[in-house]
């Protein structure tokens, strides 16, 4: 349920590298867990012995370098610097305007508040948060049917971070039934073209415990 989480995990499926998956609760703030990063955010990225590295858009870089600038047609991050310039101020937008104005609030309120202790914030959901998340929504979503409209990928011509970081986010919100597709067509059709790649497929077999998915979550053609 961390949209940056699957954010990297979509990066590493679409450049074939497998990783191990660890769950983790940052609530909880295991000493452990701090450990890597003190601050107690996710996602983290260990390789091999080396140091944590931490956050979406830092291990997004990062693998970039490692492994993007050696992928030619299939980088997802532009050669050119004022294509690179709009992949992330677009990644940015999803992975911290969006989350930070409805995906947080609505995993926190429907999810996360039922897993927590009520010492660590736990407890019923807050509706004016979840109302508040959901008006917030529906501006999002309109955008990025403007996106898809105007451009063949959201950034533009070819599947990028960009992309990858608003399916990521999609992704929870669809599973959480909080989006209704049939408003926006454009925004729809993108989606279900992401949702098609190898690299999507094994958020589509993974469930929430006691929170099962809308109907048509794992449906292609939807």
């Amino acid at each position: 349920m961390s949209a940056a989480s699957r954010f990297v995990r979509l990066i590493l499926g679409e450049y074939g590298e497998r990783a191990e998956l660890v769950e983790e609760r940052p609530w909880e703030r295991r000493p452990e867990f701090l450990a890597l990063n003190p601050a107690a955010t996710l996602p983290i990225l260990t390789e091999d012995s080396g140091p944590a590295i931490v956050g979406g858009m830092v291990i997004a870089e990062y693998l970039d370098e490692t492994r993007g600038a050696f992928q030619r047609e299939k980088r997802l991050l532009a050669e050119k610097a004022l294509e690179r310039a709009e992949i992330r101020r677009l990644t940015e937008w999803f992975l911290v305007k969006l989350d930070g104005e409805a995906t947080r609030y609505l995993v926190r309120e429907r999810v996360f508040k039922l897993e927590m202790r009520p010492e660590d914030g736990g407890g019923s959901p807050d509706a004016s948060a979840i109302r508040a998340a959901r008006a917030n929504l529906k501006h999002h979503m309109r955008y990025v049917g403007w996106l898809a409209e105007s451009r063949n990928w959201l950034s533009g011509p070819k599947l990028s971070y960009a992309d990858l970081a608003a399916a990521s986010a999609f992704s929870i919100l669809d599973y959480l039934g909080e989006i209704s597709w049939e408003k926006e067509p454009a925004a729809k059709e993108w989606y279900t073209r992401v949702k098609s790649r190898p690299s999507f497929r094994p958020f589509l077999t993974e469930r929430i415990r006691g929170i099962p998915p809308v109907a048509h979550y794992a449906e292609l053609d939807f």
